[in-house]
């Protein structure tokens, strides 16, 4: 069984950081690509970061220079730390795990989420 569990979030103040966590089971993390999207309530789900297998980054122009993501593939592992938040961060983040076949298929998983609030 595969699951993906999100940990680390809750009330900052702005200004502040987090760092989330994504604990992987049931899969071989290290060939998945990986990423943390979010959503807000009224909005629509967004990219915030992703990793590829090989440890290539991505991120929103939103969040660029304040959030670092990353990995650690020995402990089936995922993270997002967080630095100087704004109220408007706030939302539920998800981290997923997607490995796409050549043929076009793939493999994607999700977690449950985990609450972020920024406000003072």
């Amino acid at each position: 069984q595969v699951q993906l569990v999100e940990s680390g979030g809750g009330l900052v103040q702005p200004g502040g950081s987090l760092r989330l966590s994504c604990s992987v089971s049931g899969i071989t993390f290290s060939i998945y690509n990986s990423g943390w999207y979010r959503q807000a309530p009224g909005k629509q789900r967004e990219m915030v970061a992703t990793i590829t297998s090989g440890s290539s980054t991505n991120y929103a122009d939103s969040v660029k220079g304040r959030f670092t993501i990353s990995r650690d593939n020995a402990r089936n592992k995922g993270y997002l730390q967080m630095n100087s938040l704004k109220p408007e961060d706030t939302a539920v983040y998800s981290c997923t795990a997607r490995f796409a076949f050549s043929h076009g298929d793939a493999y994607e998983y999700w977690g449950q989420g985990t609450q972020v609030t920024v406000s003072s």
